[in-house]
């Protein structure tokens, strides 16, 4: 055994020993691969711990992790797993271990239970119990050490999958969540979207939508408008849209199927495109009147794929004409039938179904309010096709939302849809018309005057 000089410095400023023990390495492990082929597993591990306490202490990192790698390779190829779990833990957990050594341990059993990417080994039932408990100690083994991260991270979505393959939905989501990926500096921005995706997937599947609302915050939406980000920018939105319609959002489902649909890889193919756009449509129809809702009818109103399915086209249309519509529409029918409007169950199909004839008076009264200052509340339900107990309750509701002004005067059956102007606001409109009629009067002298010169 020869010195080769320092390696570093210990407490008390004495300089560690590093010691080359690669010969007696090579000896001892070949004897200790005799004695596990001859049945001889427990002596050989005996052999390589004493071993590998003198490579620790020597500090000879090379030696080390050779030693570390046959221990574990002794114990898979005679097929003793307990032998196999007691090591990895023995080995991981000594005192001063070496991080290379770590590493190594983890990189060396990871494949005899994991297969990339993210996925379970294949084994039979019997072995089943001895891959999870595997899983298990070296996702103990790499907590909390930022130079395996990346390794807890597969390990993590490893058990979560085969939590979610027993059966055992909330417990996968919990585990999954254990793993902040967002703040892993070993994995590619490809990587973490994928995985906030999946965490994603499982929080919606155990019904935790608060959380799932928060884990979708961690994604950055303009990093999946890259070129290679576009089947994660489906997958995001797709997610989102069962979040929004747990919330009953139609704008939110709206700008979801739309941002779907304006994938490139979307517009390619109209057998995709085709869907996503008539989904869009019809939870614009559903969503409340306001800019966001007017601005992207008005996009996809320009939209030349919109000429390829008429009915919708004309849908859009009647939404934003300033005219009364009749309802149900035309293609009413048609809009229901959508897999999309029925996804969710009967009740949620119930609540679009009002929703959208909600819609369609709202959008009826604030016609009506464009055209008259005041109305018979009788002669206006008879106008919207509505019994005048359901007209008050509309009116009064978009009242209290601020989507229109309105006063009812039941005595008189009237309702006035002109909002009072106070003294200062006709002082100015009267200041006003006074200007443009001196500037009328004004133009009209000149004309004359310049008619007068010219004859002259």
């Amino acid at each position: 055994m020869s010195s080769e000089g320092a390696s570093g410095s210990a407490s008390g400023g004495i300089l560690e020993e590093k010691l080359d023990l690669s010969s007696e390495t090579d000896a001892k492990l070949a004897h200790a691969k005799q004695l596990a082929a001859s049945n001889q597993l427990q002596e050989a591990l005996v052999l390589l711990a004493a071993l590998e306490k003198r490579c620790r202490v020597g500090n000879d990192n090379k030696s080390l992790i050779r030693v570390c790698k046959a221990s574990l390779d002794i114990c898979h190829d005679a097929q003793d797993d307990e032998a196999l779990l007691t090591t990895l833990q023995g080995l991981a957990t000594k005192r001063s271990q070496k991080t290379a050594a770590i590493k190594t341990l983890v990189e060396t059993a990871m494949p005899w239970c994991v297969t990339e990417p993210y996925t379970p080994l294949a084994v039979s039932s019997d072995k089943k119990e001895c891959r999870d408990k595997l899983v298990e100690a070296l996702r103990d083994i790499s907590n909390g050490k930022i130079f395996l991260e990346r390794e807890r991270a597969i390990l993590t979505r490893v058990m979560a999958t085969i939590k979610e393959e027993e059966g055992d939905i909330a417990s996968a989501a919990d585990i999954l969540q254990e793993v902040h990926v967002e703040t892993y500096g070993s994995l590619s921005k490809r990587d973490k979207v994928e995985y906030i995706l999946e965490q994603m997937r499982l929080t919606l599947a155990k019904q935790d939508f608060v959380r799932s609302a928060i884990v979708a915050g961690k994604i950055v939406r303009k990093n999946l408008q890259e070129e290679n980000m576009e089947e994660y920018k489906v997958k995001y939105f797709t997610l989102y849209s069962i979040l929004h319609r747990h919330e009953k959002d139609a704008l939110e489902l709206a700008k979801d199927y739309h941002a779907i649909y304006s994938t490139s890889s979307i517009l390619k193919d109209e057998i995709k495109w085709r869907p996503t756009l008539q989904a869009t449509i019809v939870f614009l129809a559903l969503s409340p009147h306001g800019n966001e809702q007017q601005d992207l009818l008005q996009r996809i109103k320009l939209d030349a794929n919109l000429e390829a399915i008429p009915s919708f086209q004309r849908t859009i249309d009647l939404l934003l004409k300033k005219e009364i519509i009749n309802y149900p529409l035309a293609n009413q029918a048609e809009l229901e039938s959508l897999p999309c409007f029925l996804e969710g169950g009967s009740d949620l199909t119930k609540h679009w179904h009002e929703t959208f004839h909600r819609r369609i008076i709202q959008h009826n009264i604030r016609i009506a309010s464009l055209y008259y200052k005041r109305i018979h509340k009788s002669r206006l339900a008879q106008l919207l096709q509505l019994t005048p107990d359901r007209l008050e309750l509309e009116i009064a509701g978009m009242v209290s939302d601020g989507s229109v002004y309105a006063k009812m005067d039941r005595p008189m059956d009237i309702v006035r849809f002109s909002s009072p102007k106070s003294a200062e606001t006709v002082l100015t409109e009267w200041a006003s018309d006074m200007d443009k009629l001196l500037h009328l009067v004004e133009t009209t002298t000149h004309l004359i005057h310049k008619e007068q010169m010219t004859a002259q």
